[in-house]
């Protein structure tokens, strides 16, 4: 009998998050979500909608989603631990090859904040209902902004038409303007089987190479010389944009990626996190601190790094991360 199962994707280091998240603690794991780490908050949400639990991830967040899972006493669930970053494709793939040919698999980032309710129950249901009928369903959510920082999935009803990259600003305006875009939310579900007679089809060497990896595997723990011979990418240049099964279910439950402080402020300041007359916050402090001439900016304290930054250019964050790492700094552990 064929179960629904939560595939809950743990990769990433969150770097347009630094200095808060590093890679001992990617921001997945923080727990600055009404106590709740992102992670936590994926596997309670996904509880009602799934019959079991496959935590696809890395040796370096191994025990740190362990201890999660202990904190929420979830003790039944499958972990796979990958040797060696290679994009979602082959992370899918493993859960796939973890899973029996008609199981349902509900594929989530683990970094992703939803608000749960009847939105999201309804898109969760009308997705497995058309992976039932063996499409290859993704979510596309009703953009509330012209957002440069997401994909995009140009639509017809169902029907998937396109993907696009992450947009400029004047083009991201533009898709919202045309009313058949949607933000490209990384979740997708359809069944086991059905996922990898694509991926064996659009892209065979990663097939091939990926269940030479999982045939090597002890226990879901991935070895690193057959991982290594797998090509990285994406599941969206695998199969997304190749396959004729692919069908979207437009969602409107808010949603974020959680990819930038951007988006960090605009949660934490809808729960009442402290914002001064200009728009200012403070996160990971209780100093007091004045900002002087300043607007919409965010200080990020830690104990061994601040950040400094407007809100809207979070972003650009990233190309610190890319500095300290040219650099091996140990700001980044």
């Amino acid at each position: 009998m064929s179960k629904i199962l939560h595939v809950l994707l743990t990769g990433g280091v969150g770097s347009r998050l630094w200095p808060l998240s590093r890679q001992s603690r990617p921001k997945q794991y923080l727990s600055i979500f009404a106590n709740n780490s992102l992670f936590e908050l994926a596997v309670q949400r996904n509880i009602a909608f799934s019959d079991g639990l496959i935590v696809v991830g890395n040796q370096g967040n191994r025990q740190l989603s362990e201890n999660s899972l202990q904190k929420l006493g979830t003790s039944e669930f499958v972990h796979i631990v990958e040797a060696t970053p290679r994009n979602t494709a082959p992370a899918i793939a493993f859960a796939a090859f973890a899973a029996n040919p008609d199981d349902i698999l509900l594929v989530t980032p683990a970094d992703h904040v939803i608000e749960e309710g009847p939105e999201y129950s309804i898109a969760v249901q009308n997705a497995i209902a058309l992976a039932e009928q063996d499409n290859i369903v993704t979510f596309g959510i009703q953009p509330t902004r012209p957002e440069a920082g997401y994909g995009y999935i140009e639509h017809k009803e169902a029907d998937v038409l396109s993907f696009r990259e992450k947009p400029d600003a004047l083009t991201a305006e533009d898709f919202l303007k045309k009313g058949n875009f949607l933000w490209n939310s990384g979740m997708f579900c359809f069944r086991a089987g059905v996922f990898l007679e694509e991926l064996k089809q659009f892209q065979p060497e990663i097939y091939e190479r990926s269940l030479t990896a999982w045939k090597n595997s002890k226990d879901g723990q991935l070895e690193l010389k057959t991982s290594l011979n797998i090509p990285a990418i994406s599941v969206d240049y695998a199969i997304m944009e190749k396959s004729k099964k692919i069908k979207v279910v437009l969602s409107s439950f808010d949603w974020s990626d959680m990819g930038s402080f951007e988006a960090i402020y605009d949660y934490l300041h809808q729960k009442g996190h402290p914002v001064d007359l200009e728009g200012n916050m403070v996160i990971g402090c209780d100093k007091f601190t004045a900002f002087v001439g300043m607007k919409n900016s965010i200080l990020v304290c830690t104990e061994d790094a601040n950040l400094v930054l407007q809100k809207e250019v979070s972003q650009d964050v990233k190309k610190i991360y890319q500095q300290l790492e040219e650099q091996n700094s140990l700001l980044l552990n």
